[in-house]
This record gives structure tokens, sequence and C-alpha cells, in this order.
């Protein structure tokens, strides 16, 4: 058995979304580690991967022996027993820092049910049976488009706009969460050519017709010009979809089936252990999943821009008061946020479970397993079950904590 508290080393991937070069929050962070021969170039970095999914997966500074392997020979030890024997041995949730300068693809995560007909039938591309419901923390201003409007804001798009009445199923126009099902599939459907034209229409209707949703107005020709005038994407989210900018410190909760398509900024994300996704806009036709596949999964929760929020509690682990909790409505992860100015300490209790630590900003020292860690802006460690760890502040010291019990 080896220490049950070590340093983490992790890569970036390069996904075109991405922000280039050291404008990319998740480059800089990874570049902090030492040691690591990680150096930033002129390309996107999209996303920081810190757990032990087998793609991208974080490894022992030290070592350099991956993370899953690590768990797998000591998994009682590490996990604890209750999170081994619930969710088996490996780490159940996968925490990420994303940077992100144009939407990500419109997508949905396929729910336990679905993602494991999905695996078995096309495990290269589905490459695991799990459901992905996440959370996103911003660390600065983030735009995102995330769950289903309110009924009534959609209805009163699709009774004042003409241009969009096409897309009603057999003329109805009354709706609910059926129409909006079909709604979603017949722009997803509908050629390049209606799509275009209905956005060329948009685009000239006099601004007090949009009501509240004027913004809509304003989002259009950024979006056409990210991809494309021809994308479906545009219309889904801009029509039917919350759009919403968090400040640092708001965060968001995704269920699985839930659709969602980051637009801005720097993210704290952390899922449940998967990779499935589906994507149906916001990225080529070649690209684009079963749209058939993709609107029979939907559900319809949240409903409006409040309940797509994940609020904060004061954490009773944090002994000191200076620790925040964001506690998604599944079981295989918590996420912790800590946050000290200089001179300040925190110790956080026992977890009865494993955990990846990180630092988005600062430096100090890190206390655990009866060691003492520097722990400065971007280091990342591991920590197994069962240990106490207190947190110092030499420089303001913003820490996030991802955790099972």
């Amino acid at each position: 058995m080896g220490p049950s508290v070590f340093q983490l080393q992790c890569t970036c991937n390069n996904y075109p979304w991405g922000r280039v070069g050291t404008s990319s929050m998740s480059a800089r962070l990874c570049s902090k580690t030492p040691n690591t021969g990680f150096e930033i170039e002129d390309k996107p970095y999209a996303e920081m991967w810190m757990g032990d999914y087998p793609v991208q997966p974080a490894k022992s500074l030290k070592t350099g022996e991956e993370l899953h392997k690590i768990v797998d020979e000591d998994k009682e030890g590490l996990l604890g027993k209750n999170v081994m024997e619930k969710f088996g041995g490996v780490l159940p949730f996968l925490p990420k820092i994303l940077s992100i300068e144009k939407a990500l693809e419109l997508q949905i995560h396929p729910d336990k049910d679905l993602a494991a007909r999905l695996h078995a039938k096309n495990p290269d591309q589905f490459t695991d049976d799990n459901h992905k419901p996440e959370i996103a923390i911003a660390l600065g201003k983030f735009e995102v488009f995330v769950g289903w409007k309110a009924t009534p804001d959609i209805q009163a798009l699709f009774d004042v706009l003409q241009p969009i009445q096409k897309f009603l199923p057999n003329g109805q126009t009354h709706f609910n969460n059926e129409t909006l099902k079909r709604v979603c599939q017949n722009i997803l459907t509908s050629s390049d050519d209606s799509i275009k034209e209905c956005q060329q229409q948009l685009g000239k209707i006099p601004r007090e017709r949009f009501g509240k949703q004027a913004y809509i107005l304003d989002l259009l020709p950024r979006l056409q010009e990210q991809y494309s005038i021809e994308d479906p994407g545009n219309l889904v989210t801009l029509l039917c979809m919350n759009f919403l900018t968090l400040e640092a410190g708001e965060a968001l909760y995704v269920p699985a089936d839930c659709p969602h398509a980051y637009l801005s900024g720097d993210i704290v994300e952390c899922m449940a252990r998967s990779n499935n996704v589906l994507n149906t806009g916001f990225c080529p036709r070649a690209k684009r999943d079963s749209i058939e596949l993709f609107t029979e999964a939907l559900t319809f929760s949240p409903h409006n821009a409040k309940d797509a929020m994940l609020g904060a509690t004061k954490s009773s682990k944090g002994k000191m008061g200076k620790t925040v909790d964001y506690a998604p409505p599944m079981s295989e992860f918590n996420m912790l946020r800590t946050s000290l100015q200089a001179g300040e300490k925190e110790i956080q209790e026992k977890i009865a479970g494993p955990s990846v630590i990180f630092a988005t900003s600062g430096a100090g020292k890190m206390k655990a397993g009866g060691e003492d860690f520097d722990f400065n802006e971007g280091y990342i460690f591991f920590a197994g079950q069962g240990v106490e760890i207190e947190f110092s502040a030499e420089k303001d010291l913003e820490v996030y904590r991802a955790y099972a019990e």
C-alpha cells in the first residue's frame, strides 16, 4: 500500500471550443504542477481532467502511475468500504476544469438505462454504461444554455414570431412538454435552407416583439458566427432553453437527459464517472448523433432558470466555517469550496470516501496524512478516505474538493 494522500499531474485536451494559449485557465492551472514538462502553446486548451477515467487519466506526480491503477491496488483502503460496495472499485466522479471560448455542442448525457443500451451497441463511441449528471461552478463570468424556459415564455415567442411557427407540430399552438419535444425535433430535422431562412427572418423582426427575451437578437449573430447560420442549435437554444450568466461561485446542476450547451467562461465541472454524450447542434452535420434518439431521451427538468441553479450551503465538514458544500441530488459526489484570505486556516474533518483536491488560485500549505505539502494555484491532490486535512493560506487561497461518501 502506498500513501493515502499524494500529488497528481494532469493533462489538457485541445477541443476547438477551448480558449487559446495562456487565456485558457485549464492550461494555466495545468502548467503550475511542477516538473511535468507541460508547456502552453498557441492552440486551444479546453479541459483538464482530474480523475481516474481511462481516457486522459490523472497520474501520481511522484511515480507517474495512473490513478486508476493506484486505486485498484488498494480499493478498500483508498475508497472506503461503503463507496466500494456502492460504486465498485473506481472513483465514482470525474472533476475537470473547462475553459470555453465558444459554444460546446448542444448535448445531453444519457441516463443509466440509455447509456447501458448505447454502450452495448457501440462501445467505441459510448465508452461506459453509466449516466453523467454534472455540476458546473463558475470561476468568473460564465454563460450557458441549460434546461427549458418556462412554458409561458416559449409560448409567448411562438405566438408572435411568425417565422418559427412552421416548427409547431400539426399547427398546434398550445404548448406542453410533448409540443416542446416535437418542436425541437422539427427544428433539428429541418433542412439547412429552412434553418437559414428562419434565422434571417428572425433577425429582421423589431426588438420589441421579443418582449423580455430580446436578448435573442443579441446572441443570434454571435452563434451564427461561431458555427453557421444553418446550425439548428441556434434556434433550439435561443427559442426553447434558459440562457444564464453566472458569476464566480455560482453553480448549475445538469441532470441526465437535460439539454445544455456551455457558451463561454472558465468553470469547475464535476460529473458522475462517464464520458457519454449525444450531440445535435453547434457541430457539423456529420458529427450530430441520432436526432430521434436525442429527442426521445429528453426530460423536462429544469423547466425554468431558477431550478437550474445549484446553491451552496455552509459545510459542517469545515471546522472553521470557511467551507461551503455544493450537493447535487445524486450520490456520486459533492463538491466543497474553501475560501481563505492570507493568514487564515481551515480544517476539514475526515471524509468516509475518496476525494480530489485542487487550488484554483493563491498559495499556501496543506497538512494531510501526517505530511506537509506546498499547496499552490494549480496543484492537485488525491486523498483516500478517512484523512483530516488542514489548509493554510499564504496568499488568498481558493480550494475545491470533490468527494464521495
